[in-house]
């Protein structure tokens, strides 16, 4: 409004401070006012993340894997050097249960879980003709046993190197029995089998586990003593 007594610039000038805000009251009125009258700053609605925290969330270029073996060591050192010891035990635990359950796995007979040698069908099927039977070659660990024991006593010890050579005698021709009979048995199932998978490789596979005690077989039997395979 101009006043007769006032310039046009000092009334210009008048107008332009009423049209402009003052900064103060825009941050006020991002405060709140409690029912006390205090100002105060609402919260973020979340809880202020720790260091440790920030820091793993951080984007950044992926190391290179180890190209050596000393600098696969150098980094596993590292990284165990900057766990604490609660964060290490927990993995070593979650580690020992992985190896547990894994075991259990291939005791079962998973094949995801079996050694390289005794995956596939062909394998199984050897296995559970080797499990179905009684083998003379199951004998060996008993009868190793109880020759190192006679080794000990003079009087018998002189026939024990005779009967050790009929005992493995024996244990070679139900070797060659039990090769021929896995290896027809195989060749009748699956009669598209790879002939490096049969032969001399099936058969040794089979006569070795045929050696260990029912017990200690890796993976355990499936089948019994006399059942059809």
């Amino acid at each position: 409004m101009k006043l007769p007594w006032k310039s046009n610039d000092a009334s210009l000038a008048e107008d332009a401070d009423t049209t402009v805000s003052d900064p103060a009251d825009d941050d006020a009125s991002t405060t709140t006012v409690d029912s006390k009258g205090t100002a105060y700053t609402p919260g973020k609605g979340r809880a202020t993340p720790s260091r440790r925290d920030a820091q793993g969330r951080r984007r950044g270029p992926v190391a290179p894997p180890p190209t050596t073996r000393s600098e696969a060591r150098a980094r596993k050192k590292a990284l165990k050097s900057s766990l604490s010891r609660e964060e290490k035990r927990k993995i070593s635990d979650d580690r020992r249960t992985q190896r547990t359950e894994q075991r259990e796995r291939m005791m079962a007979g998973e094949e995801r879980y079996l050694m390289p040698r005794d995956k596939g069908p062909v394998r199984r099927f050897a296995r559970d003709i080797v499990d179905s039977r009684r083998n003379f070659a199951g004998l060996f660990m008993p009868f190793a046993i109880v020759l190192i024991v006679v080794m000990f006593v003079p009087s018998i010890a002189v026939y024990a190197n005779f009967v050790l050579l009929v005992f493995v005698l024996f244990m070679a021709i139900d070797a060659v029995i039990l090769g021929r009979l896995v290896n027809r048995r195989v060749r009748e199932r699956y009669p598209d089998t790879d002939a490096t998978q049969t032969g001399f490789r099936l058969g040794w596979y089979s006569f070795t586990r045929a050696m260990q005690l029912r017990m200690m077989r890796a993976p355990k039997p499936q089948v019994s003593p006399g059942d059809e395979v």
